[in-house]
């Protein structure tokens, strides 16, 4: 293996020396692509760059997100690959296994070579590059292939399908007026559960996954014990329309796991004490139909409404001090139509991580030891950050937002010709995808709302998007009657078309441990994907 050292001065450039220019400090590369070792130190020295003395290579210096540098500086060769990048960072930070990284330029996620980034933000290459890098989840999730089994039961069409935090149950919800609860291990339906006098058209598991909420069109919210398939308690019964979404309250911020938020067509919010089954407070403020609201893990909660407003409510504390207008987000020009939270997927899973998971070891604890657990992974999730927010709306724009501190948006994005139906951040933060009645999805990056990529394939309106768990594939549902499946590292086109329902699809859920995809569709069917 050669190892890459800093180059000599080159005529016609003005590279400063630094002190580890001075010094040599030299690293270990690997492989470039170059047949043989001399190759290798030829382009790392820039001898195989343009005769006019342009460098092929930059002086680097990798550091961690929060800014701490890591190793001495490198002259990396501009057409480096993120492949190639992730395999020095291993030399470089002495890995025993190896770990897959991201890699940033001022914000700009690197997609493809070092060279292409630079290019586009027009970067000096006579001065120190800065290249920032974060660890990827070391798992990987094996892309779903094939459709292992087709479950009927629905008589009308299936609007919500909805894995169990802990990902052993699945969940639907349909026009038929039923909640229905499936065994993961067999695809067989484990409680059929009736008592809905209207379609259910939202629904939500608790993040201990001992309950599950569902709403219908007469404005009633039915709480259910999974693992019984009876109803606990009475109705939940005070919104004068329809409930639009269900948010139960992060259990890093409560135990208890007892507090659920409901939206409604009758422009209130109302936070609920499921235990003894009354509303706390009702949050009033909204001029329209509230259409979406996300808990949030630092005390409050988010609500989009067609008066085309996002409102940031306090939802900790008792008398007054609960349910207190924090702030109101305006931009939008139409109704808004979606949100979701960067920290989204570990608010949902809660203590249920993919090795807890695997150890099955959380049915063990204590609810003081899940709570620790789920703030420790939403502090993982988190990252030192300031947890994001995006909206989409029917004016076809999305803005991305720092809801906690302030009110002005981070970004304003464009593109979509189309309203926005659906949007997802990646477990892991750093992307967001969204899903639009133009047929397209888009996805973006989770920190700057940079755009990344279009994925075009679809050919009727994008109803709903879901990420694996290792952030590393994402699939979409359409009224193409497909599923389909996206891998980030090849972002121009599907890796993978999923055709077997006979109508439109209409929901989607990608398994906690990344092992299956479930789909609900028109035909009245829900189909389980897996590799």
């Amino acid at each position: 293996m050669a190892s890459l050292t800093a180059p000599p001065p080159q005529a016609g450039t003005k590279r400063p020396r630094s002190s580890a220019q001075e010094h040599q400090v030299s690293a270990p590369v690997p492989d470039f692509g170059a047949d043989s070792d001399d190759d290798v130190e030829d382009v790392a020295r820039g001898k195989g760059g343009d005769e006019g003395g342009t460098p092929s290579s930059m002086i680097v210096q990798f550091a961690t997100l929060e800014g701490e540098n890591k190793g001495p500086q490198i002259d990396v060769p501009l057409g480096s690959t993120v492949l190639q990048m992730e395999e020095l960072m291993n030399q470089l930070l002495e890995n025993k296994d190896k770990v897959p990284y991201t890699f940033y330029v001022n914000d700009a996620e690197v997609m493809e070579t070092l060279e292409q980034t630079v290019s586009e933000l027009a970067v000096s290459t006579e001065a120190v590059l800065r290249v920032s890098y974060q660890p990827l989840a070391v798992f990987r999730v094996r892309p779903v292939t094939r459709c292992t089994s087709t479950m009927p039961g629905h008589t009308e069409a299936v609007l919500h399908v909805n894995y169990s935090p802990d990902g052993t149950m699945l969940a639907s919800g349909g026009g038929d007026m039923t909640v229905r609860f499936w065994d993961v291990q067999t695809s067989l339906p484990r409680f059929t559960c009736r008592g809905h006098r209207h379609h259910v058209l939202c629904t939500a598991w608790a993040p201990n996954g001992k309950r599950f909420a569902s709403a219908d069109r007469k404005g009633e919210i039915r709480l259910w014990d999974p693992s019984k398939g009876v109803q606990q308690g009475q109705p939940l019964s005070a919104h004068k329309q329809w409930v639009t979404s269900l948010a139960w309250e992060p259990l890093h911020r409560n135990s208890a796991g007892e507090r659920l938020a409901s939206s409604s067509k009758d422009a209130l919010i109302k936070i609920w004490n499921t235990r003894t089954g009354r509303c706390e407070v009702t949050l009033s403020g909204h001029a329209d139909s509230v259409e979406k609201i996300i808990w949030g893990g630092e005390g409050l909660l988010y609500s989009a409404s067609r008066d085309r407003t996002i409102k940031v409510w306090n939802v900790e504390g008792e008398g007054r001090k609960l349910g207190i207008l924090v702030r109101t987000l305006v931009g939008h020009g139409h109704r808004v139509n979606t949100l979701a939270l960067s920290c989204e997927a570990a608010l949902r899973t809660g203590p249920f991580g993919k090795e807890e998971c695997a150890l099955k070891a959380v049915s063990k604890f204590t609810p003081e030891e899940a709570q620790a657990v789920a703030l420790e992974r939403y502090n993982l999730a988190r990252g030192g950050e300031p947890e994001r927010l995006v909206s989409g709306s029917d004016d076809f724009t999305l803005f991305l937002w720092n809801p906690v501190d302030g009110k002005k948006p981070l970004a304003r994005l464009t593109g979509h010709q189309q309203p926005v139906n659906h949007l997802a951040f990646s477990p892991d933060g750093r992307r967001f995808a969204s899903a639009s009645f133009d047929k397209k999805v888009k996805v973006w990056d989770g920190r700057t709302g940079t755009f990344l990529a279009t994925l075009n394939g679809h050919v009727s309106a994008v109803y709903q998007v879901a990420w694996s768990a290792d952030s590393r594939l994402l699939v979409s549902a359409s009224k193409d009657s497909t599923v389909k499946l996206w891998e980030m590292v090849a972002l121009k086109r599907a890796k993978a078309t999923l055709p077997g329902h006979a109508d439109e699809v209409y929901a989607l859920d990608w398994s906690p441990d990344g092992s299956a995809v479930a789909s609900g569709s028109k035909d009245r069917t829900i189909k389980i994907w897996a590799h």
